[in-house]
């Protein structure tokens, strides 16, 4: 898929989008960053611009920690993982996510939801 057809990431769901692929263990920023492309059929592009921004941003609030490490082709790589402050935030932010998804709904179809 050309890279001008994926579909930009909302304000803030980059956030939950990162907790969401770390329930899965630690990863570096491009394995999240390919995780996320991957688990969305291709669908979003997760800029580095954007990525490691919200990395510090997480880590500074407490919900991720990070830690060096080795990466698969045997590069040095800071890899974050998800806290316990973290996870509950990631059900917190899940919980809105789908209340925003459902009320968007209404207005785009309403009668339908």
């Amino acid at each position: 898929m050309p890279n001008d057809d994926r579909i930009e990431l909302l304000q803030g769901t980059l956030d939950l989008l990162i907790l969401r692929t770390l329930v899965f263990g630690p990863e570096h920023g491009q394995g999240i960053a390919r995780a996320i492309q991957t688990a969305s059929g291709e669908e979003l592009l997760v800029d580095h611009g954007s990525l490691y921004p919200a990395l510090q941003r997480l880590e500074d609030r407490g919900w991720i920690a990070s830690d060096w490490g080795v990466s698969s082709n045997n590069r040095k790589a800071k890899f974050y993982e998800l806290t316990a402050v973290g996870r509950k935030q990631l059900t917190a932010e899940q919980s809105k996510w789908d209340r925003m998804v459902r009320a968007i709904g209404r207005v785009l179809q309403p009668g339908e939801v």
